[in-house]
């Protein structure tokens, strides 16, 4: 075999990608800032920075062995590794939804973009839609200005994949009841009641609780930050849809509700100073690294922080472990408290 032959042997094993390639990818490994992807090449393909932050949403429901279409952003960086983006991927799945909610005549959640004379633009799914001025209740309609940057819900009636072009109606679902037994009912609403309720569509930035208010049902959103007052990464990783929750009115506006379930809730730092003191030995779980520290979950909803000046850099605490700390200081009104490490050896080196 000559060596032109050899050469071109080679080449042929060897894949070679191009910027825009779409290839399919498996998920090797995932971090909080990284996920590592196996995409047949010579080396593996790499999510990171403003990719990942684009997409975190996606990633944090992406388990390791889970195989998505990924986008080649540079097919070769120095050390030889390429970088790759899931926004494709994301508006596939989208694609995907968007069809079924149709299929069904589901209600999906939107975010207000923008008001024109033809109609209001909207974000669902990451996908850019439109509800025509023919499709938008009366009160949305008298009130569209003040949807834009929130969230609110429509029916999807035509998904053009080819043509990027959803097309949805707010008024299919404002409109589908009666609509003056729930102004009524809007008006007995009072900030600070609490309500039980029925979730009724879980979405990443939060979800949507049907109460009842007399003979009326109205719906509210809880967001992503108030539902718990642990953190919540995602809504359906603590709720699914029929689930029975309490909720707190925190506001009324243009007919739409913002409820809160955590603030239903007896708020946990209340009962802190009395549980914790200062040099209290407590075992605790880390939820949380940064660049200044390590938090620590002490009961679900309070949380310590293990400043960086206080840990050993031959001691590695890993997300999810477990580790004994001495409480520091306890300030309940700024809802902080200070740890320490229970150290059964000093470190070399550690003062």
């Amino acid at each position: 075999m000559t060596m032109a032959e050899l050469l071109a042997g080679a080449k042929s094993k060897v894949k070679i990608f191009t910027k825009g390639q779409r290839v399919e990818a498996t998920v090797l490994t995932k971090s909080p800032t990284l996920v590592t992807f196996d995409i047949g090449g010579k080396s593996e393909g790499l999510v990171k920075e403003k990719a990942y932050t684009d997409a975190k949403e996606f990633i944090e429901t992406l388990k390791v062995g889970d195989k998505v279409l990924a986008t080649v952003l540079v097919p070769e960086t120095r050390d030889g590794t390429i970088i790759m983006a899931l926004k494709d991927a994301i508006r596939d799945i989208s694609w995907v939804e968007l069809t079924k909610a149709k299929e069904k005549g589901e209600e999906v959640p939107v975010l207000g973009k923008g008001v024109n004379v033809s109609g209001f633009v909207v974000d669902v799914m990451g996908v850019e839609g439109f509800i025509p001025t023919s499709q938008m209740g009366k009160d949305a309609l008298a009130e569209a200005q003040n949807l834009v940057g929130k969230y609110f819900k429509a029916r999807v009636m035509e998904v053009d994949k080819m043509n990027r072009k959803v097309v949805l109606s707010e008024k299919e679902v404002s409109e589908a009841g009666d609509i003056k037994l729930a102004k009524e009912a809007l008006k007995k609403i009072k900030e600070g009641e609490v309500y039980d309720g029925v979730v009724t569509t879980v979405a990443p930035f939060g979800a949507f609780v049907k109460i009842n208010v007399g003979k009326a049902k109205l719906e509210g959103l809880v967001h992503v930050s108030e539902i718990s007052y642990k953190k919540v990464n995602l809504p359906s990783d603590v709720l699914t849809q029929g689930d029975k929750v309490s909720v707190k009115v925190l506001a009324s506006h243009v007919g739409k509700l913002a409820l809160s379930m955590k603030q239903a809730l007896k708020d946990p730092w209340l009962e802190v100073e009395n549980n914790y003191k200062a040099e209290d030995k407590i075992t605790g779980k880390v939820v949380r690294i940064s660049d200044f520290g390590v938090f620590v979950e002490l009961e679900p909803g309070v949380e310590g922080l293990i400043h960086i000046t206080k840990i050993p850099p031959t001691h590695k605490l890993a997300l999810g472990s477990e580790v004994k700390c001495t409480i520091e200081e306890v300030n309940a009104h700024d809802k902080r408290i200070a740890l320490g490490l229970v150290l059964t050896s000093i470190p070399l080196g550690y003062k």
